[in-house]
């Protein structure tokens, strides 16, 4: 992978991650500034990197949307089940590069999806595992091992986010 297609892929994960709340849009313009770094520049991401932290949460829904379709990334609205799923598999990236240990990375979906997103079933029932640990004789390295596999088999569905949002699932 070059390093303007990593820049890409975490652009795209930052945007979808604001999308889904998880993030800051001051996050985004920092994305976008890294992305310019690494080689990419569209006009759009010139326009989303210049933006200073005090603007972003106001400008970054007109400036992100044209940034992302430029780059040919997609753009998760607000709230939007594709915007749920392309988070998860950010934070599935997330943990898989050392940013989220297992546990935190099971809690923080569980927490925010429950049991009631088929993607993230697995790991909120590896959450309550974990809960359980203090209480029998099960290893943490265990389910740390079962979440790690979980956010592998999650990070994989596509390795770009290129394309429409249903190429994305």
């Amino acid at each position: 992978m070059t390093s303007t297609e990593a820049a890409a892929i975490a652009l795209h994960d930052c945007a979808a991650l604001w999308s889904a709340g998880e993030v800051r849009a001051a996050d985004v313009v920092t994305a976008a500034c890294d992305a310019l770094v690494a080689g990419l520049d569209t006009p759009g991401l010139r326009m989303l990197a210049a933006c200073t932290r005090g603007e972003a949460d106001y400008d970054i829904h007109d400036l992100l949307p044209p940034a992302l379709a430029e780059l040919g990334l997609t753009f998760h609205a607000l709230g939007a089940g594709s915007g749920r799923e392309a988070a998860v598999k950010a934070l599935a990236r997330r943990m898989l590069a050392g940013e989220l240990t297992p546990r935190e990375f099971a809690f923080r979906l569980h927490q925010r999806y429950g049991h009631g997103l088929p993607l993230t079933e697995r790991l909120a029932v590896l959450d309550d595992e974990y809960d359980l640990l203090e209480y029998g004789d099960g290893a943490v390295e265990q389910v740390d091992a079962e979440v790690t596999a979980e956010a592998r088999r999650i990070a994989s569905h596509r390795a770009a986010p290129f394309g429409s949002a249903d190429a994305l699932g």
